[in-house]
């Protein structure tokens, strides 16, 4: 979010169904936001399988939260793809890679931690811009 944002998420083992996703994203992370926010708060996920579960909605709608219109696999639109970018040529970058998944978590929080906020500020402020640029192409890739 603008200003601000939570440390990064890596999730155990195993699938990412509905019910993972309302119990370890959607209540400790994003109903913590919604109430400070207030009404102004608007989510927006990727569409994935289990941001759509009727677990996912139903969690959603109880707490009030208005999720944002969201074209399918939209990678040129979507902010989290350039976070996913930027965190991946960091440990590309690093003297010694990670080697295993204990070492990619720890890699990858860190990484995460050393974000600078201006980047993600300036990803979320340039999504007008990019909607834009997508309505101009109709829909095929941004030329970035």
């Amino acid at each position: 979010m603008l200003g601000g944002r939570t440390d990064l998420h890596i999730f155990d083992a195993g699938s990412v169904n509905g019910t993972r996703y309302c119990n370890e994203i959607l209540l400790p992370y994003v109903h913590l936001f919604r109430g400070a926010m207030g009404l102004q708060f608007l989510f927006m996920n990727d569409n994935a399988p289990c941001h759509r579960t009727e677990a996912a909605e139903q969690l959603l709608e109880s707490e009030d939260i208005e999720r944002m219109d969201w074209p399918a696999r939209s990678p040129d639109l979507s902010p989290i793809e350039h976070i996913w970018h930027f965190l991946g040529r960091r440990l590309a970058a690093r003297t010694l890679p990670p080697v295993t998944i204990r070492e990619l978590r720890l890699a990858l929080q860190d990484e995460g931690a050393a974000m600078p906020q201006q980047l993600i500020d300036t990803l979320i402020l340039s999504m007008g811009r990019r909607c834009e640029t997508c309505l101009e192409v109709r829909g095929d890739h941004i030329p970035y």
